[in-house]
């Protein structure tokens, strides 16, 4: 017989469990609900819980609150140049933070080239593939001071600005290349004429031109200092050989990147959950130079703890990129936890340098809340 077959089984009781604390999670369901669990296989618990009753039952009010979300929303910028920024954006959930983003890429507006006038070029690049790449090159100029150009708008000084090319490479002369600095700005408009097919015309009328501009573009104050020219004056538009020229006209408007990727206003704009590296236990000696030779971003540190010992640490969580190489092999999994915060999100935004990053991401701002206007409006 087994040992102990004489003692009396203790029958499990569902009423022995320990009571569910009411107002808080448990710690696992916590975990669940905050955290994304990154497994050597496979992530866990990937989803947003949104329903306002899904705990219920523990007394917790799971609904979206306008006071909550005051007190726990926050930004932190981590790092601001010219031309990018990253920041925190803390408190706020993925759908959110993915507006921002689709706002940045698609529908913030700014200037870039729409209409080519080619009035003469032989080099071997066609015109459309001319036109194509000066469409591409970032003017550095606020969008805001102008105003889209319609169909029946007549192109002035408040939607158009001009642009003049011409260059030419002289016979005998080495090859030119060609680039953003040959640009011209034309602060009183167009300067090309236009064709007119009426041969009976006035000959002393003035003649017709491709803009109707009442003032010059030179007068107004924003553009007194800064001059508006491409951001970048070293990107190549074409390379000409002996005897070739290109002559040409080239008409800047206001635009989303919803209508052309030419006039969106970042070159990039991602976020990232914020990465949260956890030691389940004390890795020592041998395993903690092993563990920080895993890593290829150097999230691990060695502390030394005298006598010859050696303990890992985590130095640089932020720097995790979550590639799982910690926690591959024997026992690893049980030893480092890798997880993603749910409601952080590391965002970075980088400018083609028509506006200041900083500034993209207000201006985001401000669309977001003339959606959420719109649609109250409609509901109202």
């Amino acid at each position: 017989m087994a040992e102990g077959a004489g003692e009396e089984k203790k029958k499990f009781s569902i009423w022995d469990l320990p009571d569910v604390p009411m107002g808080q999670l448990p710690p696992h369901l916590e975990l669940q609900r905050s955290r994304v669990s990154c497994n050597k296989d496979a992530p866990i618990h990937t989803e947003s819980i949104q329903y306002s009753g899904a705990y219920a039952s523990m007394g917790i009010d799971n609904s979206s609150r306008l006071d909550l979300f005051s007190n726990n929303f926050r930004v932190e910028v981590v790092r601001l140049n010219e031309d990018d920024i990253e920041f925190d954006m803390i408190g706020i959930d993925a759908a959110i933070a993915n507006s921002f983003r689709r706002i940045l890429i698609a529908e913030l507006p700014t200037m870039a080239i729409e209409k080519v006038l080619i009035a003469n070029n032989t080099s071997i690049i066609q015109d459309e593939v001319l036109a194509h790449r000066l469409g591409l090159v970032p003017i550095r100029v606020d969008p805001r001071l102008f105003d889209y150009l319609s169909e029946n708008d007549q192109p002035n000084e408040k939607n158009t600005i001009v642009f003049k090319l011409h260059v030419q490479c002289k016979r005998g002369s080495p090859r030119i290349t060609v680039k953003s600095d040959a640009l011209k700005w034309l602060p009183n408009g167009s300067e090309l004429v236009k064709e007119t097919r009426n041969a009976t015309s006035d000959s002393s009328s003035k003649p017709e031109i491709y803009t109707y501009f009442g003032c010059s573009q030179e007068t107004v104050p924003e553009f007194v200092k800064n001059p508006i020219i491409p951001k970048y004056p070293d990107i190549i538009i074409a390379k000409l050989g002996p005897g070739q020229e290109i002559e040409l006209e080239a008409h800047a408007v206001k635009g989303i990147g919803k209508t052309h990727a030419k006039w969106s206003p970042v070159a990039t704009a991602w976020y990232r959950m914020l990465p949260e590296v956890v030691l389940l236990e004390d890795i020592e000696d041998d395993l903690a130079e092993e563990l920080k030779s895993k890593c290829p971003v150097n999230v691990f540190d060695i502390e030394d703890l005298g006598k010859g010992r050696r303990r890992a640490t985590v130095a640089r969580p932020r720097a995790c990129t979550l590639c799982r190489e910690c926690i591959r092999g024997d026992d690893w999994e049980k030893r480092v936890a890798l997880r993603r915060v749910k409601d952080h999100f590391i965002f970075t935004i980088e400018s083609t340098g028509a506006l200041p990053p900083e500034v993209l991401f207000t201006e985001a701002v401000k669309i977001l809340e003339d959606k959420c206007e719109r649609v109250i409006t409609e509901l109202s």
